[in-house]
C-alpha cells in the first residue's frame, strides 16, 4: 500500500517528469519506514477491537 500511495502522491505533486522513478523510490522508502512500524504497533490493538465486536 505504501508503494502505490507514494507513487500516486509523487505523480500528483510533481507530474510525469524524467526523474519520477527516483522521486517515487525516495518517497516510498520514507513511507515504508513510517508505515511498517506503525502497522506492527497498531495491529494488536485492532485485533483486540475486532475480537470485541465479532463474537466467535
Amino acid at each position: 500500500m505504501s508503494c502505490l500511495m507514494s507513487f500516486v502522491i509523487s505523480l500528483f505533486n510533481v507530474g510525469l517528469v524524467h526523474n519520477i522513478l527516483f522521486i517515487w523510490l525516495k518517497a516510498w522508502g520514507f513511507a515504508f519506514v513510517i508505515a511498517f512500524p506503525a502497522v506492527v504497533a497498531v495491529s494488536p490493538l485492532v485485533r483486540r477491537l475486532v475480537s470485541l465486536v465479532i463474537e466467535d
